[in-house]
């Protein structure tokens, strides 16, 4: 527990004080964000604002991890680092250097559009299916892997790929790993839009992701207090609770600077990362299926952007919100920028509070 509150002690600073410094070094460089022409009138004032602040998250949350495992090896008996954390840590590094070259590109073409929609999801199947294939790999003594073929909601209960045989089951775990990881990276990307609302947002689901992680943790199969009928078949869950903490700490840090009036946007290169991150704890928590009550807040968003493009397609050019994705709805009925954020953050709130409730639910039941 100690590496727990260090991590996100640790998270926090990081990125509270590291990030005015990145802000200056972009400024320093002109590094700053392009405005669509077709969106709310009163984000034209945002142009130019320094982008990619993304990278500070991702710099602080590896340092934070190092540093942390680091502190409590020489002050506790912890082994350090596991398989576990340094895959998820690989993958929002990898989606986050996706989003990198996708911000990199804007900048470099003067024009909010980056790199191709192709590009981009070749970008994210190749990460996303690296980390599959290692997912797989890294068995502890009780032969439990980072990952599991299995399709999970609380735990692995729902669909086992191993029915089908080892090859047929690794190349299945691998799509369906990729579908998710597709899906919470963009998910998060068209969420990011307003100062702050992706932040606040991804920094709940975070911090839900510790709470689950201790508690499979303490439940964990063969732990002492652990009710073996229910208990968690999950490798490394202290160390995932470490890492969220350190997210969600980092997080926190940088949305004292991505506040209305952001100083900085994370950009691309931070929100593909954190979509990542979102996934990589979903599928190694065993909580797939979980993670879309969880982010309800970001499947919402998602849905705005797939009703309009659908019915806008069907019907010739008509529209069901004034502009997708649906913040941007709320800012043309009139809505301040905070007022939608605000609210947005309450929704994600409760959709969080949802999936802890479920999550302990099922625990209570099945005992």
């Amino acid at each position: 527990m100690i590496a727990v509150v260090i991590g996100a002690a640790l998270g926090l600073l990081l990125t509270l004080l590291g990030t005015p410094l990145f802000i200056k070094f972009l400024v320093a460089r002109g590094y700053g964000q392009f405005i669509r022409d077709d969106g709310p009138t009163s984000h034209h004032v945002k142009r130019g604002t320094p982008t990619m602040g993304g990278a500070v998250i991702i710099l602080a949350v590896l340092i934070a991890y190092t540093l942390t495992h680091g502190i409590t090896v020489l002050l506790t008996t912890a082994s350090g680092p596991t398989a576990s954390g340094m895959l998820l840590l690989l993958l929002m590094a990898g989606m986050g250097l996706v989003g990198f070259f996708d911000d990199a590109a804007k900048i470099t073409k003067k024009q909010s559009l980056g790199l191709g929609a192709w590009a981009k999801i070749a970008g994210q199947v190749g990460v996303g299916g690296l980390f599959a294939v290692l997912a797989l790999q890294f068995p502890n003594a009780q032969g439990q892997t980072p990952g599991s073929t299995a399709i999970s909601f609380v735990r692995d209960t729902v669909v086992d790929f191993a029915f089908f045989g080892p090859v047929v089951a690794a190349i299945l775990f691998i799509i369906w790993a990729n579908i998710i990881n597709t899906a919470a990276t963009n998910a998060v990307n068209l969420t990011d839009g307003l100062d702050g609302l992706a932040t606040g947002a991804t920094a709940m689901v975070t911090a839900a992701y510790t709470i689950i992680s201790i508690w499979q943790y303490n439940q964990g199969c063969g732990r002492p207090r652990a009710v073996e009928s229910v208990c968690y078949e999950v490798r490394d869950p202290m160390d995932m609770a470490v890492v969220a903490a350190i997210i969600t700490g980092a997080l926190i840090g940088f949305l004292w600077w991505n506040t209305s009036p952001a100083k900085i946007f994370m950009g691309d290169t931070g929100s593909l990362a954190l979509g990542g991150a979102l996934a990589g704890f979903a599928i190694l928590t065993q909580t797939q299926l979980l993670f879309i009550i969880l982010g309800g807040l970001f499947v919402v968003i998602t849905c705005s952007v797939i009703i309009q493009v659908v019915y806008f397609k069907a019907t010739g050019g008509q529209r069901v919100f004034l502009m997708a994705p649906l913040q941007h709805h709320f800012e043309l009925k009139g809505w301040p920028e905070v007022t939608v954020v605000v609210r947005f953050w309450i929704i994600s709130a409760l959709a969080v509070g949802l999936g802890m409730a479920i999550f302990y639910g099922e625990w209570v039941l099945t005992q």
